[in-house]
């Protein structure tokens, strides 16, 4: 597994939105220190926080993305490309040699906060 697909772990933790905004299967987009951060809520009403940038097509794009399920796998399509990025882990089902960052996420008090 390489560096940028484990989980970032630490004490930082940021308010993003109430959990009652996200839409099921439509991401949105949310800063995260310098860095944007696409998050899906997915059918089952688990929430996933994974870069938002595509290494494929060099664009932050992914919160854009199609939610879907591949063999078991909570995933996004890229809207450019249309590879697929596991959610739990970042990995690229495409390619194994591409992966991308995926944060924590908790709610505490209906409030969703992402790791930095």
């Amino acid at each position: 597994m390489s560096e940028a697909s484990k989980t970032v772990e630490n004490a930082n933790w940021q308010s993003i939105c109430q959990e009652r905004d996200l839409i099921k299967n439509v991401g949105v987009c949310a800063l995260l220190g310098e860095h944007q951060v696409a998050i899906f809520k997915i059918d089952n009403g688990d929430i996933y926080a994974i870069n938002n940038y595509d290494p494929f097509s060099d664009a932050n794009v992914l919160s854009r993305g199609i939610c879907g399920d591949v063999k078991g796998q909570p995933v996004v399509a890229s809207p450019i490309y249309k590879q697929h990025f596991n959610l739990s882990n970042g990995q690229c089902l495409e390619d194994d040699s591409v992966s991308i960052p995926v944060y924590q996420v908790r709610i505490i008090d209906g409030l969703v906060e992402i790791s930095e």
